[in-house]
């Protein structure tokens, strides 16, 4: 995290517009700062919605090596069709 990603939430509340922008523009998060300390994280919505799904792949393997512990394991065309699936699922925002 470079220090001009950084900003506090008085900067936030007076020039909105332009930290959205600047996130989008450069796809980075932008950290809030309340007090000194970190408080929240601004993101462009393409970038937050490409980890979004990252993480759900993430999970979803690790899923699928304690069930290949746990079970034995499973064939790839099951465990294809179980992700697929699961992906297909709605997901809170």
């Amino acid at each position: 995290m470079k220090l001009e990603d950084v900003e506090p939430v008085t900067t936030l509340k007076r020039d909105a517009a332009e930290l959205i922008e600047r996130a989008t523009r450069r796809r980075t998060p932008i950290v809030i700062t309340q007090n000194g300390r970190p408080t929240a994280v601004l993101q462009d919505a393409r970038t937050y919605a490409a980890d979004r799904d990252a993480f759900a792949l993430l999970a979803l393997a690790l899923q699928g090596e304690r069930e290949i512990v746990e079970r034995g394991g499973m064939s790839a065309a099951a465990h294809a069709r179980r992700m697929r699936a699961l992906l297909r699922k709605p997901r809170r925002p």
